[in-house]
């Protein structure tokens, strides 16, 4: 139970524009943004330049997209300087410039602009547009954080976490993975959850950490069920329940996780908290197997070797170690030399 890195991605165009509007209701009054911006609204012309960039209620046009979020930025519009910033940084519309995507993020960042101040962050932590400094990408994900952005208050978390940027200190960091989770950043309630479980920076709290993971797994970390998985096979944070494990862990596995595919295939295996079915297991050990999780390759080698549920094929199950082996896992070493060899 680890707790999940930074995020070094840039905030893009968000859906809420002006005084609570959505882009698709934006949509329906192309005309009006029009009229509006060229009387010199400045939201105005950022909404319209949402508008010609997803191609909604206008033909679709990068390049005047770009303009109109010039134009907003030009009038003291803060969303259309950090939307600038973000065409600058990917190339859309205009050609692509870090340093402009930086010099547009930090006027949206001092007039205000959360995001603004994430992307800045962001800049600063890979040196894109700046010269790479920690202490600043702190700063500018504390302004993001202060302003509302749920992301920057995950990242600086982060950074209190592994002491980058900032002096580690893991109270500071459960402050920050807390704030984030209120904010609706699922990683954010991940992490506090592994804080709550290991007892790092808070109260060793394990109905705690349990809480927090189903929050993170009910937003769609698919890492938060995994653990509610763990926890519920294992009878952690309360009473052992081999059918909630079964839950939480197919779920982490239609969320991407492949240790929940790994874990749903032992679980089919062995008949717990399911009806027993070994060509399912196979299915769900090729799955993990197949994202990278070493375990799920050890448990396809063996039921190569012994046939179970699939015919005996030694050479796969060679195969299926030998890629344990090479993703690091010390058992797949060892069941290949012994296979290989014929030692028992």
């Amino acid at each position: 139970m680890t707790v999940r890195p930074l995020l070094h991605a840039f905030i893009v165009f968000g859906a809420l524009v002006s005084a609570g509007m959505r882009l698709s209701e934006a949509a329906e009054q192309s005309q009006h943004m029009k009229a509006a911006c060229e009387k010199g609204t400045a939201t105005a012309c950022n909404t319209l330049g949402l508008l010609y960039m997803k191609g909604e209620g206008v033909k679709q046009d990068d390049t005047r997209a770009a303009a109109l979020f010039r134009k907003a930025c030009d009038s003291g519009d803060a969303g259309g300087c950090s939307n600038l910033g973000v065409v600058y940084a990917e190339g859309i519309g205009v050609p692509q410039d870090d340093a402009q995507a930086a010099a547009f993020s930090r006027k949206a960042c001092d007039s205000g602009d959360a995001k603004g101040c994430f992307n800045l962050g962001v800049m600063y932590v890979e040196g894109t547009g700046v010269q790479q400094d920690d202490v600043q990408a702190a700063d500018f994900y504390r302004q993001a954080c202060d302003g509302g952005n749920a992301k920057g208050c995950y990242n600086l978390g982060v950074m209190y976490a592994e002491g980058t940027g900032v002096q580690q200190d893991d109270a500071q960091a459960a402050a920050f993975s807390r704030k984030a989770c209120d904010g609706g950043n699922m990683k954010g309630c991940y992490n506090l959850g592994v804080m709550y479980a290991e007892g790092t920076g808070v109260q060793q709290d394990d109905v705690q950490a349990v809480d927090f993971y189903r929050k993170a797994c009910d937003g769609g970390n698919a890492r938060g069920c995994y653990n509610l998985g763990v926890m519920h096979a294992e009878g952690i944070g309360g009473q052992p329940d081999n059918f909630q494990a079964v839950d939480f862990y197919r779920k982490a596995c239609d969320g991407g996780s492949a240790r929940g595919c790994s874990n749903l295939g032992v679980m089919y295996a062995q008949g717990t908290g399911i009806k027993q079915d070994d060509i399912r297991a196979v299915n769900l050990y090729r799955k993990a197997c197949d994202a990278g999780d070493a375990k799920g390759c050890i448990h396809l080698g063996m039921v190569y070797q012994v046939g179970r549920g699939i015919k005996p094929d030694d050479a796969e199950a060679l195969k299926y170690y030998g890629k344990a082996c090479d993703l690091r896992e010390p058992k797949g070493c060892s069941y290949y030399a012994k296979l290989k060899t014929g030692r028992r």
